[in-house]
């Protein structure tokens, strides 16, 4: 028997994506929490954090799988958040190997 994992906002999937690509490099950045932080509110933010929290890195890729098949997200919507993404990955000046693994895998997911 499969359990299913709850299910999120859209608000609150999109933040839990942006901390897992700041954390991907395992170098998650105050300027990049800071980033995500603007874009939430700081109980959507501590929710999702501690959420990522308790996740490995493949139960956060299926967590995402899961949730973003439940929400229908627009062309749009979509390629805002993937600009959301490419700046957060470029907050450091970097674009890691990492993240860039993450990016491809997220682009498998997305679209």
């Amino acid at each position: 028997m499969t359990t299913r994992t709850s299910q999120l906002t859209k608000e609150e999937l999109k933040v839990y994506i942006l901390i897992f690509c700041a954390s991907v490099d395992s170098d998650a950045t105050e300027d990049e929490m800071n980033l995500i932080k603007s874009k939430t509110t700081p109980d959507t933010f501590n929710k999702m954090l501690k959420a990522f929290s308790a996740h490995s890195e493949q139960e956060s890729i299926d967590k995402i799988e899961e949730c973003i098949h439940i929400h229908e997200f627009t062309e749009m919507e979509l390629a805002e958040f993937r600009q959301e993404i490419y700046k957060l990955f470029l907050t450091d000046s970097k674009f890691h190997r990492k993240e860039q693994s993450l990016d491809r895998i997220l682009d498998n997911i997305l679209y």
